[in-house]
């Protein structure tokens, strides 16, 4: 959040909280070192929730590495290196939404993956909740796989 919004929320609970002070209804609020406390913890509270984009980075490298935990049990590669997740993008609130295929559209072991995709995923340290979405657009081809994924299954 740049410095210009996190002032102007500042300057905004200030206001807020004189106003309640005034009027009597200031939650126990009797002086400006009180509103001051008060107005810092919320604001502590507020940004605490917001995530810069270091921590958002750290958090996807957590994700990626253990979704190289994940398996079709049919193929010897996990599902990252065979390109199978197409996007994960970390929100402000710490939630995860994944993007992902299969290899077929009619993969037997469909619902064992994304179930292990999700739980593994929300037992990151960090990530408050995964929302993992199946999609066939664009389709699943051999171009996808990393290089280790060719070589682990002879296709280099």
């Amino acid at each position: 959040m740049p410095i210009r919004q996190k002032y102007s929320l500042f300057m905004f609970m200030v206001r807020r909280y004189k106003i309640k002070m005034k009027s009597g209804k200031g939650k126990g609020i009797k002086n400006k070192k009180t509103l001051f406390c008060f107005v810092l913890f919320s604001l502590i509270r507020t940004f605490a929730a917001i995530m810069t984009q270091e921590e958002k980075t750290l958090l996807e490298e957590r994700i990626v590495d253990v979704l190289k935990t994940v398996y079709d049990p049919e193929i010897p590669v996990n599902i990252y290196d065979l390109g199978m997740i197409y996007k994960i993008d970390v929100q402000e609130d710490s939630s995860v939404e994944l993007e992902m295929t299969f290899t077929a559209p009619n993969c037997p072991a469909a619902d064992y993956i994304l179930e292990d995709v999700r739980t593994k995923v929300e037992s990151v340290e960090g990530v408050t909740s995964a929302n993992v979405n199946l999609v066939f657009e664009p389709a699943w081809d051999q171009s996808m796989m990393s290089e280790e994924a060719r070589v682990e299954l002879g296709f280099d």
